[in-house]
């Protein structure tokens, strides 16, 4: 038997099935259990011979095939030029050291090897990845290759997200019933409509109940999770890459490994996101310097670049406090709109005669730092580069793929075409201060090949750009870069490894980030999620929105601006000032607590915050999204506060209510006194409040723990 445990998780792996283990559990911590107990719950497992059935149940083990008699899922296939199509791991040998397993697997008739890794974590997260090894003397095709994730037979309700370029992560329901829900991603990217994470749990469960498992595949390219029921009375979750037609050919001693699968749990999403969060600020290279407040000039000026105009951008922007100024699209050659120059990354002479350098000496000189957007995935066809290497785009047949916003990929699995781009940043950030790259990815990838008649180059386009990601962080110490994709097409795990911040949607409309905001921090940390305060008219949506809607809604999370400052007077800019000073204020708190998101709230009102990892402090917002039901409206509650201890409850003077608050004797001055027990279980009443407004609640203990 194998028990692993940490973080409040318990993993036991029965090593006695066959023909390899099976994890019999995977949830709450089972304590410090003897031998014989461990033994006794492995046992209580164990499915009977049925009518109709094999002599022998088959069981979901951790390499489950046909082979075995498993009749799900294959967890691997893959053949020898349409023969040995058969696979069967077996045991072969386990080491454990502290939280990490290792069982290694080995089928001598197939002649195949694996080596599966576990690791439970402190924060009680559970990572699987399997790697596979061709030990016979001829080409192994990989068809496909996941790890699995047993869930709790009354896990019957799935969750996950789905979405379009700014809508990007919006959940959806399903009944977990037998058979297979799957979700793939064949954009060689995430993609806007990619499902997070995958989740089952029981019949409605929220963020603050219900039992609820759930998995996050940890890649950045062609993907698939799936959800599956059989018969015999096992459920579970699994995942991996999803590779392309002869993708991977394991030649003799060739091997491959899956991405990290990562699973969570919790009673409710809530605690199963708080996992992800505490796992992901625990790695050494987690930024943890506050985060700057920063300002994009993408919906500020276009591709209208001009010096006069961006240092007027750049003195506003200081004056409110920004601290990181990026210059978006349109800086470098040829490029005066979307449809030309993507590859000839050399700064324009024509639009800047003496470089980013005046620019660049003004941001820095007025106290901000300088960061720069490049796409160094893409190439227009309309380009230099281009022209001159028409063979480094990525195609199967002789035309070029379908093109999105007048752009095509370059293939960085090809040595020449990466150590170009390379050379590029590198020649960039050794010229200029650039302390981050908004690093952009426009586009799917459509017939991803090596050229006309080739194979597909998914998987190893996406292992070349997370070296040339590697490779730039580790030449320029202290580059911080942000993960764009269109928006956020391009969120998950293994880029988050090796980037910053996500930009979380190119939607700033504070009513749709709503919704992709929570989601997005069901596994990203908010303090690596990017949130703007918009223009009053929004660019993705035309909506009219209120400086304070867009300021509460943007609060948790990497804060910044995407906004003409240089068209508001002097009294909006106070506002904005005022906004900015308190986010540098609780960013400590953004970036250490404990994210709540507030279940049946009656419609029309959001509710949700961040608590202290003391509980020492909080700050709720409290978001009219339509008209309410009754009217004045219902008491909502702040959950995730301690119980027992004593809270002075105000309302922010950032988000006075033209309605009334004041009139609400928790609004006053003073404020009110009450304990985190009172506001789980009866809250506060709201303020009336007109659509598209909202306030910020502030939380502070008085006493002492």
């Amino acid at each position: 038997m194998l028990h692993l445990r940490g973080g409040g998780t318990s993993v036991v792996v029965d090593l006695r099935t066959r023909p390899a283990p099976a994890i019999v559990h995977w949830g709450e911590d089972l304590g410090d259990l003897p031998p014989d107990v461990v033994r006794g719950l492995a046992d209580g497992a164990r499915p009977q011979r049925v009518s109709g059935g094999l002599d022998e149940t088959a069981r979901l083990t951790v390499s489950a095939t046909p082979a075995g008699g498993w009749l799900g899922t294959p967890a691997v296939e893959g053949h020898r030029a349409g023969s040995g199509v058969s696979a069967q791991l077996a045991l072969d040998e386990v080491t454990v050291e502290a939280d990490h397993a290792i069982i290694t697997l080995v089928d001598p008739e197939a002649h195949l090897w694996a080596r599966l890794e576990m690791q439970l974590g402190a924060s009680g997260l559970l990572r699987q990845r399997m790697t596979m090894r061709n030990t016979g003397l001829t080409d192994y095709t990989l068809q496909s290759l996941h790890v699995s994730f047993p869930v709790p037979w009354d896990a019957t309700e799935l969750l996950d997200t789905t979405g379009r370029h700014l809508r990007e992560r919006t959940p959806q329901r399903h009944a977990f019933t037998y058979g297979s829900h799957v979700r793939e991603s064949r954009r060689g990217r995430p993609g806007a409509d990619a499902t997070l994470l995958l989740a089952a749990g029981r019949l409605g469960f929220g963020f603050e109940q219900g039992r609820v498992h759930g998995i996050h595949v940890a890649w950045s390219g062609n993907h698939r999770a799936f959800a599956e029921r059989v018969i015999t009375g096992e459920a579970h979750l699994a995942g991996g890459e999803l590779y392309a037609p002869g993708e991977v050919i394991l030649e003799p001693g060739g091997a491959i490994s899956s991405p990290w699968v990562i699973g969570s749990w919790g009673d409710g999403l809530s605690e199963l996101a708080h996992r992800f969060h505490d796992d992901m600020r625990g790695r050494p290279h987690h930024p943890t310097r506050p985060r700057p407040i920063t300002l994009n000039t993408w919906e500020a000026v276009y591709f209208d670049h001009d010096l006069d105009r961006l240092t007027a951008l750049a003195d506003a922007a200081a004056d409110v406090g920004v601290e990181r100024f990026v210059l978006d699209d349109g800086w470098f050659r040829h490029r005066r709109d979307d449809t030309a120059g993507l590859g000839d990354w050399f700064v324009d002479e024509g639009v800047w005669p003496n470089g980013l350098h005046p620019l660049i000496d003004h941001v820095r000189n007025r106290g901000m730092e300088f960061g720069l957007w490049v796409e160094p995935e893409m190439v227009n066809p309309d380009s230099d580069l281009a022209r001159a290497h028409p063979d480094w785009i990525l195609r199967s047949r002789a035309d070029l793929p379908p093109s999105a916003r007048q752009q095509q990929v370059l293939d960085l699995s090809r040595p020449e075409a990466y150590a170009y781009v390379a050379g590029r940043l590198h020649a960039l950030l050794e010229e200029y201060p650039i302390a981050y790259l908004k690093w952009d990815h426009n586009r799917d990838l459509v017939e991803a090949g090596s050229g006309p008649g080739g194979g597909g180059r998914v998987h190893a386009h996406t292992l070349a750009v997370y070296a040339l990601i590697d490779e730039v962080k580790a030449a320029h110490p202290g580059l911080e870069i942000e993960s764009c994709s269109a928006g956020g097409a391009r969120v998950d795990l293994g880029i988050l490894d090796r980037t910053d911040r996500i930009w979380t949607s190119d939607s700033l409309d504070p009513l749709e980030r709503l919704s992709n905001q929570r989601y997005t921090a069901l596994v990203v940390p908010p303090e690596m999620m990017g949130m703007h305060l918009t223009s009053p008219v929004v660019h993705s949506s035309g909506r009219h929105v209120d400086l304070e809607l867009s300021g509460a809604v943007a609060l948790f999370g990497h804060f910044g601006i995407e906004w003409d400052l240089t068209s508001t007077d002097a009294h909006t800019r106070g506002r904005i000032a005022r906004w900015v000073a308190f986010a540098k204020r609780i960013r400590p708190l953004v970036a250490t607590g404990r994210t709540i998101a507030v279940d049946h709230v009656e419609p029309g009102i959001d509710v949700r915050g961040v608590v202290a990892a003391d509980d020492a402090s909080a700050v709720f917002t409290i978001t009219q999204v339509g008209t309410s039901t009754s009217y004045p409206p219902g008491r909502v509650r702040l959950p995730g506060l301690a119980p027992d201890r004593r809270y002075r409850l105000a309302l922010s003077a950032l988000t006075p209510n033209s309605a009334g608050a004041t009139e609400l004797a928790w609004a006053g001055p003073d404020g009110i006194t009450v304990t985190g027990r009172q506001l789980a279980a009866t809250g506060i009443r709201p303020p009336v409040q007109l659509p598209q407004r909202a306030v910020v609640v502030e939380l502070v203990a008085i006493d002492d723990r």
